[in-house]
């Protein structure tokens, strides 16, 4: 009965690595072409990383403005109640001090993207 036992694991063993031997003999692109034709951009990655950013800034622009607009809808439609006023200068305080940040954010975001161009070989337009 011993030798049935090794026997097993002899089987077992080769029917664990079986399968590893034969996908290693008819393939050997590991999923590195899997996207090649799928139709995704072929941008440069710091072209893309730079249009990313510019995205997420533009859509926090929007974000910041539009806090703007509802801090000055509450001051309109506050009838002169000082707590709503307060509310509304604040809520119009933080968008403009928001606007300003992103703003910022926007500005170094182009100098260093535009002198990590030019330092990598790239030609600025």
């Amino acid at each position: 009965m011993k030798g049935g036992g090794k026997m097993k694991k002899i089987i077992t063993a080769l029917l664990l690595v079986a399968p590893m031997m034969a996908s290693a003999q008819v393939t050997t692109d590991f999923g590195l072409n899997t996207f090649a034709n799928s139709g995704l951009g072929t941008r440069d990655l710091k072209e893309t990383i730079a249009a990313l950013i510019n995205v997420i800034l533009g859509f926090l622009g929007i974000i910041a403005v539009l806090i703007i607009l509802l801090g000055g809808f509450k001051w309109m439609t506050s009838q002169g109640d000082s707590g709503k006023v307060d509310e509304a200068k604040g809520l119009i305080g933080a968008g403009v001090v928001g606007l300003v940040i992103i703003l910022a954010a926007y500005a170094i975001a182009q100098f260093v993207l535009t002198n990590v161009y030019n330092a990598t070989g790239g030609v600025t337009a």
